[in-house]
């Protein structure tokens, strides 16, 4: 509702037996955020296009190769063109394959899981407030509202080297994930987060309501929001059930400057 262009960028695709789902919110202005997050998403999903086995160490690792072949291309443009000096962006990844997640992740774009429908954040921004709570300064609560809320220690682009968390565990079916850039989850809080995706709408139905809500809440911030459905972990391609590879449903939508 603030800002007058997008330099979130996404990436959802899915086949029952395997899912790719990435968001990337860029910093730098004058469009090279928008540049720098468009690099890290095409790179990285192209780079993920062959991995299909997460659960292994192998799995792993292509994907923080993935993120470190990101890095390094946006960075080495930082330094050849003037005019994206700055440049840079959050990368936040989910792989669904196998009956299991592999998350990577640089940044404060989170990635989040409802089961049960209980909430729970899987990952852990690279923000100062973040770790103001974890050295005990602040409450959670606290560092949602600090004026330093929306700086990041963490990002893809801005120096020559750059690690990413990992993340990984089982999938159940049912399962609803959300992947989503700062503009949303600054807006929303967790609690409102779980009351929307516990809801028996369809993934597309989700984002819509959590953009709208953002929006109407203030919308101060590019908002982009993918929501991943688990409608099974039985592999259609075999006659038994099984507990491998999971079946999706999906809805992902960027929102700028009210609506996309």
């Amino acid at each position: 509702m603030v800002r007058s262009g997008n330099e979130d960028s996404l990436f959802a695709d899915a086949t029952p037996y395997r899912g790719v789902f990435m968001v990337a919110d860029g910093m730098g202005g004058h469009a090279a955020g928008e540049i720098a997050s468009e690099m890290a998403v095409a790179i990285v999903t192209r780079d993920l296009s062959p991995v299909h086995n997460i659960a292994s160490p192998e799995g792993e690792e292509a994907l923080k190769r993935a993120l470190r072949e990101a890095n390094r291309a946006i960075f080495e443009r930082t330094l050849a063109e003037v005019d994206k000096q700055g440049m840079g962006t959050t990368a936040s990844v989910l792989m669904l394959s196998g009956g299991r997640y592999l998350i990577g992740q640089i940044g404060d774009s989170r990635i989040y899981r409802v089961r049960n429908g209980v909430l729970t954040q899987l990952t852990k921004d690279h923000s100062y407030v973040q770790e103001q709570v974890d050295a005990g300064y602040l409450t959670p609560e606290q560092a949602r509202y600090h004026p330093y809320s929306n700086v990041i220690t963490r990002c893809v682009g801005a120096s020559r080297e750059v690690e990413a968390d990992t993340y990984s565990g089982e999938v159940q079916a049912n399962d609803i994930f959300l992947v989503a850039s700062d503009g949303l989850t600054g807006m929303l809080d967790d609690a409102r987060l779980q009351q929307v995706l516990s809801s028996r709408a369809s993934p597309g139905r989700l984002v819509d309501s959590l953009i709208n809500e953002a929006n109407g809440r203030g919308g101060l911030d590019n908002i982009t929001a993918v929501v991943v459905q688990v409608l099974s972990t039985e592999d259609p391609r075999l006659d038994a059930p099984t507990a491998e590879n999971p079946a999706f449903g999906g809805g992902a939508s960027p929102g700028a400057a009210g609506r996309p």
